[in-house]
């Protein structure tokens, strides 16, 4: 029985972007040097090789601007003391080595960063965090990106997993960890199903949040999310919600069923790289506002011009 998957998301991804050749030529940023992409490497040790042990952002610069800086940083250095990680480095440093990532590689617009600090090298292949040697492994990787604008125009297919978003208790998805296995299984179960992404429920049974990106539906003109308390501490997702609050917009935060998303008008999905994608159908259920509906084209708008990007 074969286990393979799709190995072209160009056009089916909430997190697909445009081909780039000049990507095969940025310098990374590792520990404190830049080197080519091809030459980035880190130890077969390393923690968070070893056990994704480790912490994560994704940073999009626009027109010179790094979108929601200082919240990304701010998540970034929570996660960090929520599981003991010492970054050995200050926010303002850290800061510091995004810009200058962009900045060697001549990006200013139309361009994404991942930035991610693992706990650094072990003495041997274990769990165990007291067997760490030396500081954080810190990695800075920019790329040219430029969201697909296929996934914009037809919409993400989205398909209910039967794997559920963890409680804090077990796994707290606020927390932008390198461990990631259980979404990776829910999303390669919606790529089976063909689908672009699965979206997951809570331990409950309500309505969550997707593998990679935080859900959204349209409701009578009215735009509801999840509580909040099973997915991820989304820096788009809040600014959504705040530009709808500012425009008028009634939103409802709260538990909410399949039943009610599969009657709904519009749907939705954000993250850093896309901004807001919209959804077509959810379990074969093809939803009336498939592609951008209305309200999924209005709250896309103010969040361009919130970022400063060209409409």
């Amino acid at each position: 029985m074969s286990s393979s998957i799709s190995p072209d998301p160009s056009s089916s991804s909430s997190q697909a972007y445009m081909p780039d050749p000049r990507n095969e030529q940025v310098l990374v940023y590792l520990n404190g040097e830049f080197v080519a992409r091809h030459e980035a490497k880190v130890s077969i040790f390393d923690s968070g090789y070893v056990c994704g042990d480790g912490v994560w952002e994704g940073l999009r610069i626009v027109n010179g601007q790094v979108v929601s800086f200082d919240a990304h940083i701010d998540r970034l250095f929570e996660g960090a003391l929520s599981i003991a990680l010492d970054i050995g480095l200050s926010k303002a440093e850290i800061k510091d080595i995004v810009l200058r990532c962009f900045e060697i590689n001549g990006m200013r617009d139309g361009a994404h960063a991942r930035l991610m600090i693992t706990r650094g090298i072990k003495k041997t292949a274990n769990q165990d965090p007291r067997f760490i040697i030396g500081g954080a492994t810190i990695v800075c990787v920019a790329e040219h990106k430029v969201v697909s604008p296929e996934s914009k125009e037809k919409g993400l297919r989205l398909q209910t997993s039967t794997i559920r978003c963890s409680g804090p208790d077990v796994f707290d998805l606020r927390i932008n960890s390198h461990s990631r296995l259980n979404l990776i299984q829910a999303l390669i179960q919606a790529i089976n199903a063909g689908a672009d992404e699965a979206l997951m429920l809570d331990p409950n049974g309500f309505v969550s949040s997707c593998n990679s990106t935080n859900f959204f539906i349209v409701r009578g003109g009215a735009l509801w999310t999840s509580s909040g308390r099973y997915c991820f501490k989304g820096i788009t997702r809040g600014s959504v919600l705040a530009l709808a609050r500012e425009a008028g917009i009634p939103v409802f935060e709260g538990d909410f069923t399949l039943a009610e998303v599969y009657a709904a008008d519009e749907a939705f999905v954000t993250g850093t790289l896309g901004g807001l994608t919209p959804v077509a159908s959810i379990d074969g259920r093809r939803l009336p506002g498939a592609g951008m509906g209305p309200l999924t084209r209005r709250l896309y708008q103010l969040y361009l011009r919130k970022i400063g990007a060209a409409q």
